[in-house]
């Protein structure tokens, strides 16, 4: 793209990336701000159903965004040049796979990835739509370090297929295990697998997941990401054609390039998004109408968006209601995150409880190992050892933050005639208030 091109007023700096839908580009908004500008393919918006789907999409993530920041690229405008389309956004590099391409993710930032995507998606979830694309390469970093969904529906729209809740998971769940990997082996990349797997139950038990490794992670949060984003931007690549109608600013005296989206009640916090539209054959659609004329006339709200009164009302109060509960659910893990790390867990005490009946003929001892910790979320790694000379139980389990007491249990059956004496030990091997193993045994009877 032609470095100093301007899109709507937002100059091309020259570098660019890839996506599934087109090429975004680098690019800076009137007011000296980054900004970003994607540029669709051409036969992805060819047709007008097209069009039309990826106006209405657009205009989706302009009314999620009404009520406040919930996880998604913030949208600017979206513009018509001629044949060429444009999406303009707030800065849109660098994406997460940038990160991982240059070596800069580290087990805390693939965490942080993770858990705001992981939020972010509940959200949309929650308003009725989904995302339909995600992978590292729809993931972008925001200045301050946030974590941000770009090109939410955009894929499926321009392709008239339907994005759903589960394709989502299924993609998030395909990110966890990438992550892993790009993590290497050790303790964060297993919490990460297992994060992944915890997906099969749903993004809040996947979630959930994290959130009780986080003892695995080190610098989680959004100071991290911004210091691994910053000074990373999208490539330098070689111009690409860019038509004489996108230097020109939507709604430019030329009339070549219009606004397909417009917000003529922001004022009185309403929201709603219009599609205006000139004049044309009342059978077109109304993108189709939009980019057939090439400009707008004396605008008017199109007939679809509107409805009675008394019940907008009532949809805007509900939809106000569910943002703003949303809105203090994210907030508070943007807090959780940044606070300090808790104590590492420890383990303090054990107690070993054996059957006080004497076993009979072919019967099963059951112990119980009660471990005392100091509640704090973690791993703890144990050894059953039992005298009748068999090889030891090796075992690790996993405590959530709040628990001070975690049963570990065995189970020995004994068969044959006979007497017999029993004893088993618990050790813990890790971690311990005193930094070495300690261990409980007891004893039961068995007579045939």
């Amino acid at each position: 793209m032609r470095e100093g091109a301007t899109v709507a007023g937002h100059r091309l700096t020259g570098r660019t990336r890839r996506s599934e839908v087109g090429t975004w580009a680098d690019a800076v908004s009137p007011d000296g701000r980054p900004s970003g500008a994607l540029l669709f393919d051409p036969p992805a918006v060819a047709t007008a159903g097209a069009r039309e789907r990826l106006v209405a999409t657009v205009g989706a993530d302009v009314r999620l965004q009404s009520g406040g920041p919930i996880g998604l690229l913030p949208v600017i405008d979206l513009v018509a040049a001629r044949d060429e389309v444009w999406l303009i956004t707030t800065r849109a590099t660098p994406a997460v796979a940038d990160l991982m391409a240059a070596g800069r993710l580290d087990p805390g930032g693939a965490a942080t990835v993770l858990l705001e995507t992981a939020q972010a998606l509940l959200t949309v979830h929650a308003a009725g739509a989904a995302h339909g694309a995600l992978h590292a390469g729809t993931i972008v970093i925001g200045e301050d370090g946030s974590v941000l969904l770009a090109e939410r529906g955009l894929l499926r729209a321009l392709r008239g297929e339907h994005a759903s809740a589960e394709q989502d998971v299924a993609a998030w769940a395909a990110l966890a295990g990438a992550l892993a990997a790009n993590c290497g082996q050790g303790h964060a990349a297993a919490a990460l697998r297992r994060a992944s797997a915890a997906a099969a139950h749903g993004l809040a038990a996947a979630r959930d997941t994290l959130l009780a490794e986080r003892d695995a992670f080190r610098g989680v949060g959004w100071e991290g990401l911004a210091r691994a984003a910053h000074g990373l931007s999208a490539p330098a690549s070689p111009d690409l054609p860019i038509g004489p109608a996108a230097g020109l600013a939507a709604g430019s005296s030329g009339g070549e390039a219009v606004t397909l989206l417009d917000l003529p009640d922001a004022a009185d916090g309403r929201g709603d998004v219009m599609m205006r539209f000139g004049p044309g054959v009342p059978t077109e659609t109304t993108a189709a109408q939009i980019w057939r004329a090439g400009q707008t006339s004396a605008a008017i709200t199109a007939t679809q968006t509107r409805g009675p009164a008394p019940r907008r009302r009532r949809r805007r109060s509900t939809a106000w209601a569910g943002t703003l509960l949303l809105a203090i659910l994210i907030a508070a893990v943007i807090l959780w995150l940044r606070q300090t790390p808790g104590a590492p867990l420890a383990v303090s005490d054990v107690d070993v409880k054996a059957p006080k009946k004497t076993v009979r003929c072919d019967g099963q001892a059951d112990f119980v190992g009660v471990v005392t910790t100091n509640g704090e979320a973690g791993s703890i790694r144990y050894l059953w050892i039992r005298s009748d000379g068999r090889k030891p139980l090796e075992g690790e389990q996993r405590t959530s933050s709040g628990d001070t007491s975690v049963d570990l249990p065995l189970h020995w059956k004994v068969t044959g005639s006979g007497s017999f004496k029993g004893t088993a030990t618990l050790r813990v091997l890790s971690p311990t208030t005193s930094g070495k193993p300690i261990q409980d045994k007891a004893s039961f009877t068995y007579k045939c």
